[in-house]
């Protein structure tokens, strides 16, 4: 029984990661190419808020109460989008400083390199 437990929860796990909307998201800003967007996504915790907003509404109003379920991963969406800006503006720069320090110790072994050449031509 908990084995099958575990392989359903697994199962739903790997589902959400690949075809979550806001794990794609985070899937996709946490790239180099991507870092730039984080603060964008984090005006989709607009969205989130609003249709949790909504799904609680409609509970006062009478619907299901399994809609708090729906508004409960909506909040955590949007936090997860909050969240995710100032994180890609921290990724972002680690790559930058990191990649600028690549490209100075490049130069240094190029221009050492440069300067062996022209002594040895010399």
């Amino acid at each position: 029984m908990f084995r099958i437990g575990l392989a359903i929860s697994t199962a739903g796990h790997g589902a959400l990661q690949r075809f979550g909307p806001s794990n794609v998201i985070v899937r996709k800003v946490r790239t180099r190419r991507g870092m730039k967007y984080g603060l964008l996504a984090m005006l989709l915790a607009v969205p989130y808020l609003l249709i949790a907003a909504t799904c609680t509404g409609l509970i006062d109003q009478g619907w299901s109460g399994w809609l708090y379920v729906l508004a409960a991963v909506c909040i955590w969406d949007a936090f997860k989008m909050l969240a995710l800006g100032p994180a890609s503006l921290i990724w972002l720069a680690r790559a930058r400083h990191q990649e600028a320090r690549q490209w100075s110790t490049t130069t240094a072994a190029h221009a050492k390199t440069d300067l062996l050449t022209a002594e040895v031509q010399s």
